[in-house]
C-alpha cells in the first residue's frame, strides 16, 4: 500500500473520531444516565444537549453545560441525603458495638446475681434448713437491691441492702441455733416474742453478733458493683453521644460544598471523575468540623469505659465479690456461734428478754456444731456455667472499643478513602480536571477552618457543641469519684503511640499518648444515696472516701473453692 493510501485512511479516521467526539460533546446522555442510577431525580429534568444560558447557582461554568437550576437542587438533595447515610453507615458499627455490649455486661451482671442468689440459698438448704423459711424472702430482698444497683436504677445502696439482710438474720441465728431453746417464743405470735425480734434487729450493729463479716461483705461488694453500676451508666451515656452525632445537620455551605465535588463534573459530561483526595479532605472537615470536636474528650470516654471494663472483670472483681456472699455469711453465722456464750450476754442486757424465758432453756444450749457442706456442693447450682464470662467480654469490649478512640478525628479520611477521594492521573478539582490538588490542607476542628478554601464554617453546631461540654463533664465527675480513671491509656494499646488524628495546633487537637499513674478507687460509703451519673444532667453523687480493702478470709476460701470445682475463672 502506498504512502498516500495510508495519509489518507488516517486523515479520514481522524475526520470520524473528531466527528464522534464532537456529537458526544452534544450530548448530556451519560449524565442522564448517571442521573437516573444513582436516583438523583427525575429523568426529564436532564436536558439532551448542553446550554451556554444556564443560570447556576453552584457549579457555574462559562462554557456549555448539561445541569439545570433544578438539577443542582435535585443534586443538593442527593449529598445531604448520601453523605447522611453514609456517617449513619460507620457510626452504626461503633453504635452497635456499645449497645451490644451494653447488652452482654448487663445479662452476665444479672446472671451472676442470680446464681449468687441460688449459691447462698444452697447454704441455708443444706445446712441451716432450719432457718430456711424464714431467711428466703430477705434473700431475696438482698440480691434484689444489688441487681437494681446494678443496673442504676432507683437509689439503691449497697450498705444498706447488706445491713437489712443481716439485721433480719440476727433473730433468726440467735433464737435457732445459738439459742434453739428460744425459737418457739419468737415463732409464737406473742409480745415477747415480736419485742425480742424487734429488739434483735433493732441493735444487731450495735450488738455486733457477726464480727467484721457483714461490714467487709458490703464494702467489698459495694466496690465491685460500684464499678459495674457506672460501667453501666456510661455504656449508656456512649449511645445517647451517638443518637445525637448520628443526626447532626450539614449546614448549607457544607452541602454547596459537596455538590461541587461530587455533582458540578457531571454538568460537563465528566461522570466517572472522582474528586481528589486533598480536595475531598478540606471539604469532609469543613463539613465535620463540629464534630470532629468531639475527638479529644470521646477519646477520654473511650479510656474511661475501659478502665471501668477492667475494673469489673479483672482479677473477676465483682465474680468474686458476688460469689464471696455465701461465704461472708457462712462465716458471720460461725462467729455467732463460737461467740454464743459472750453474746447470749450481751442480749439479756440490751434486750432483757432471758428473764422472761424458761431458766431451763436459756444458756443450757451449747453452740451448734455445724458440718461443713459437701465441697460439690455449687456445681449442682444453676448458673454456675455464667462464672468466667466476664472476662471473657471485658477483653472482647476492649479489643474492639479501642479501635474507635479516633472514630470522630477520622471520620472525614473514612469517609473519602470509602466513597469518593481516589488516586488516579487526573482527579477533579471541584472547578476543573487537574493532575493533583494544589489548595491549602486543613486540619480538623472548627478553628482549623478559617483557612479552609472550599468551605465556609460560619459557626458551630449548638447540638454537638453541648454533646461536647455535657461528655467532658461527664469524664470530669467520673474521675472526681473514682480516681485514677480514664487518666492513662487503655489497658491493651498502651504505649502504642496511637495518633490522635490529622491536626493543626491551633485545632485543639492535643495527643494524649501521655501515661498517668493509677490510683486505685477509694472506698465510697454506700449507705448515702447510691450515685446517679446522668448524661442529661451530668450529676454525680459524691460519697465520703476511704481506706482500701483487701481481699478477707471468705474471699480467699472462696478463691480456693473455686479452684477446687474447677470453675472456669481463667
Amino acid at each position: 500500500m502506498s504512502r498516500v493510501n495510508v495519509s489518507w485512511i488516517i486523515a479520514v479516521l481522524a475526520v470520524e473520531l473528531a466527528t464522534l467526539s464532537a456529537a458526544r460533546a452534544h450530548s448530556c446522555h451519560e449524565v442522564k444516565t448517571a442521573f437516573q442510577v444513582r436516583q438523583i431525580g427525575q429523568l426529564k429534568w436532564v436536558p439532551e444537549t448542553p446550554a451556554t444560558d444556564v443560570d447556576l447557582s453552584m457549579c457555574k461554568h462559562a462554557g456549555p453545560s448539561c445541569c439545570t437550576r433544578r438539577m443542582e437542587e435535585s443534586y443538593r438533595a442527593a449529598v445531604l441525603r448520601d453523605t447522611t447515610q453514609n456517617i449513619r453507615a460507620y457510626s452504626f458499627e461503633l453504635k452497635y458495638l456499645i449497645s451490644a455490649h451494653a447488652d452482654a455486661f448487663q445479662d452476665t451482671f444479672q446472671s451472676l446475681i442470680s446464681f449468687s442468689q441460688n449459691h447462698l440459698t444452697s447454704l441455708f438448704e443444706t445446712t441451716y434448713s432450719s432457718l430456711m423459711s424464714s431467711i428466703s424472702p430477705h434473700i431475696v430482698c438482698l440480691f434484689t437491691d444489688l441487681s437494681r444497683f446494678l443496673q442504676g436504677t432507683g437509689n439503691v445502696s449497697v450498705e444498706t441492702a447488706v445491713n437489712c439482710f443481716f439485721d433480719s438474720l440476727f433473730p433468726l441465728v440467735h433464737t435457732r441455733i445459738v439459742n434453739p431453746g428460744m425459737a418457739a417464743s419468737i415463732d409464737a405470735d406473742t409480745s415477747d416474742g415480736n419485742q425480742l425480734g424487734d429488739c434483735l434487729r433493732m441493735t444487731r450493729q450495735d450488738v455486733n453478733p457477726f464480727g467484721s463479716y457483714p461490714k467487709a461483705m458490703a464494702k467489698e461488694l459495694a466496690e465491685a458493683l460500684r464499678a459495674g453500676r457506672v460501667l453501666s451508666l456510661a455504656l449508656g451515656v456512649g449511645l445517647e453521644v451517638m443518637n445525637i452525632t448520628e443526626t447532626a445537620e450539614l449546614s448549607k455551605e457544607c452541602t454547596r460544598a459537596l455538590v461541587r465535588m461530587q455533582y458540578c463534573s457531571h454538568c460537563r459530561g465528566l461522570t466517572l471523575i472522582r474528586a481528589c483526595s486533598g480536595y475531598c479532605l478540606n471539604v469532609m472537615r469543613g463539613c465535620l468540623a463540629s464534630l470532629s470536636e468531639l475527638h479529644n474528650p470521646w477519646r477520654q470516654y473511650v479510656t474511661v469505659l475501659q478502665d471501668l471494663s477492667h475494673m469489673v472483670a479483672g482479677a473477676h472483681n465483682l465474680e468474686l465479690a458476688l460469689l464471696g456472699i455465701r461465704g461472708q455469711v457462712e462465716e458471720a453465722i460461725l462467729y455467732a456461734q463460737l461467740h454464743g456464750p459472750r453474746l447470749t450476754a450481751t442480749v439479756d442486757k440490751v434486750c432483757g428478754h432471758s428473764s422472761n424465758a424458761s431458766s431451763s432453756t436459756v444458756g443450757t444450749f451449747p453452740p451448734t456444731s455445724v458440718t461443713p457442706p459437701p465441697a460439690n456442693i455449687s456445681q449442682d447450682v444453676p448458673g454456675a456455667d455464667t462464672i468466667g464470662m466476664l472476662a471473657h467480654i471485658h477483653r472482647e469490649f476492649t479489643a474492639y472499643i479501642s479501635r474507635y478512640k479516633s472514630f470522630f478525628a477520622i471520620l472525614p479520611e473514612t469517609l473519602c478513602e470509602a466513597e469518593m477521594g481516589v488516586d488516579e492521573l487526573t482527579c477533579w478539582s471541584g472547578d476543573d480536571v487537574v493532575k493533583s490538588y494544589t489548595a491549602r490542607m486543613v486540619g480538623n476542628g472548627v478553628r482549623a477552618q478559617r483557612q479552609n478554601p472550599e468551605v465556609k464554617v460560619r459557626s458551630v453546631d449548638p447540638v454537638l457543641m453541648d454533646v461536647k461540654n455535657k461528655l467532658e463533664l461527664f469524664n470530669m465527675e467520673i474521675q472526681e469519684v473514682m480516681p485514677g480513671v480514664g487518666h492513662r491509656e487503655s489497658w491493651d494499646d498502651r504505649g502504642s503511640g496511637e495518633s490522635s488524628g490529622d491536626c493543626d495546633d491551633e485545632d485543639g487537637c492535643e495527643g494524649s499518648g501521655e501515661s498517668v499513674a493509677s490510683t486505685p478507687p477509694k472506698e465510697e460509703d454506700v449507705s448515702k444515696t447510691a450515685e446517679k451519673v446522668s448524661f442529661h444532667n451530668s450529676s454525680i453523687t459524691r460519697n465520703n472516701p476511704s481506706s482500701d480493702a483487701s481481699l478477707s478470709t471468705a474471699s480467699f476460701i472462696i478463691i480456693i473453692l473455686a479452684l477446687g470445682l474447677q470453675w472456669p475463672f481463667i
